[in-house]
């Protein structure tokens, strides 16, 4: 990578040294895949100092990171992921992660994550806390789950209830060398886009919402380079990252290595129509009631809707609906008979015994 700088900038070269991404990356250029992977390695090994690493962050902020960016540094994140072992084939395990980052509606993909899961997919949840106090990890410990379980009970839960909770903090010791730095810059990084895009159960299958348009593609195209056997990425027009009631929803289908683009519509789909006025939740008690109303049968209104939409888009991710349509059938099938509130019931058991 040429050097364009006067002499007097120059210092010698150290381990993890960022120096020469940095020179490109401010030149104009974009990192190959290798360059991404090397500059990642020293970030999440924290051989690479503090500044250099808030630099190449905030500069691949700047614009969409390329494939070959995401690529590489979602390469270093999934070598370093604290393992689930779960002897469940990728290809039959589901995540439900999406970015966080959008307008904050009720926890729709943890609640999507245990319809499915009450279908018969095998999901391995990921997730975390949430800036508002109200992520999954919130959530499902207000149910009673102790997401702090350790790797046998995760085990124990994936096994007897078909889900478990992989609190990405127990998972991703590396990226603790890049926290001080994420929290410092105070605005999305590449980080973001790159938890969701390392499950540590190496799960094959996965919804994936995204904070924002401009995402879809690329994030759909690095999952078919990283060898997802099915994956949905998408960004909702009124602005979720998840798949909205209020308007249509861009989707890039990921499929044996091919991507199709097309929207969900839920007009089409014979959903009501709901604001994200009507998703969101004051607080988290009033989520965690919300989450339990859905999967007990006895909430009716939008949360119910837009939860069946969600799965749905699982039920299709996991190739156990062949369109949206029968996937809205089926969860609402799986809802109705008890199912899902008896799953909820198993994961609080199983997780806390």
């Amino acid at each position: 990578m040429t050097d364009h700088h006067p002499s007097e900038f120059a210092r010698p070269e150290h381990p993890g040294d960022l120096t020469p991404y940095l020179k490109h990356l401010l030149e104009g250029g974009t990192l190959p895949e290798d360059a991404a992977r090397a500059a990642f390695e020293a970030i999440m090994t924290g051989t690479a100092h503090h500044a250099e690493m808030g630099a190449l962050l905030a500069l691949l902020a700047t614009r969409v990171p390329t494939v070959d960016e995401l690529v590489g540094s979602a390469g270093v994140m999934r070598d370093k992921v604290d393992r689930l072992e779960t002897g469940v084939p990728a290809e039959e395990l589901l995540d439900t992660a999406g970015t966080g980052g959008a307008p904050k509606v009720f926890n729709v993909s943890t609640a999507a994550a245990i319809v499915a899961a009450s279908a018969g997919v095998k999901v391995a949840k990921h997730g975390n806390r949430s800036r508002t106090g109200r992520g999954s990890a919130e959530v499902l410990e207000a149910l009673g789950v102790d997401v702090d379980a350790g790797r046998e009970i995760q085990l124990r839960c994936l096994e007897e209830t078909g889900v478990a909770f992989c609190f990405a903090i127990h998972h991703h010791p590396a990226a603790k060398h890049a926290m001080p730095v994420r929290k410092a810059l105070g605005f999305p990084t590449i980080f973001n886009l790159l938890g969701p895009l390392t499950n540590p159960a190496g799960a094959g299958r996965q919804i994936m919402g995204v904070y924002a348009d401009r995402f879809v593609r690329p994030i759909a195209d690095t999952h078919a380079r990283l060898g997802a056997v099915r994956a949905l990425v998408f960004h909702s027009r009124d602005g979720l990252d998840e798949f909205s009631i209020g308007a249509p929803t861009h989707v890039a289908d990921v499929r044996k290595g091919e991507v199709a683009e097309y929207e969900v519509d839920p007009a089409e789909l014979g959903l009501r129509s709901a604001t994200i006025e009507d998703l969101q939740v004051n607080d988290l008690d009033h989520a965690a009631a919300l989450v339990r109303g859905i999967l007990d049968g006895s909430e009716r209104g939008p949360a119910r809707d837009i939860t069946l939409l969600n799965a749905a888009a699982a039920l299709v991710a996991a190739d156990r609906a062949e369109s949206f349509e029968s996937g809205i059938g089926l969860a609402a099938e799986t809802i109705d008979s008890g199912s899902t509130a008896r799953t909820l019931a198993m994961l609080v058991e199983a997780s806390t015994r």
